[in-house]
């Protein structure tokens, strides 16, 4: 991967965390660093993207980079992170019911 294909997903995944953080407020705690923090994740997702769904639309396409799936990518990894920590806390929050 060149640095222009770096680029391309990390600006993807700049964008689509970007709306879900502070567009629809979908975040574990607020803040920049839980933003960051997706960013990182979201970039990964971006990269798995083209491997996972495949090659979609030829001219909407940076070298290896594929745009719509690695949107897709980006997009799932970041809701299943943040559904992940979400419910690992609220079942370590939720009080023993005594019988």
């Amino acid at each position: 991967m060149d640095f222009m294909s770096f680029l391309v997903l990390l600006i993807i995944s700049v964008v689509v965390c970007g709306i879900l953080h502070f567009g629809f407020k979908y975040y574990v705690v607020p803040g920049v660093w839980s933003y960051l923090s997706k960013v990182v994740i979201g970039w990964v997702g971006a990269r798995l993207g083209t491997p996972v769904f495949g090659t979609w639309w030829e001219g909407i396409n940076y070298g290896e980079v594929y745009l719509v799936p690695a949107l897709l990518g980006c997009l799932l990894l970041v809701i299943f992170a943040v559904d992940f920590v979400k419910t690992t806390q609220t079942t370590k929050a939720a009080p023993k019911r005594r019988r």
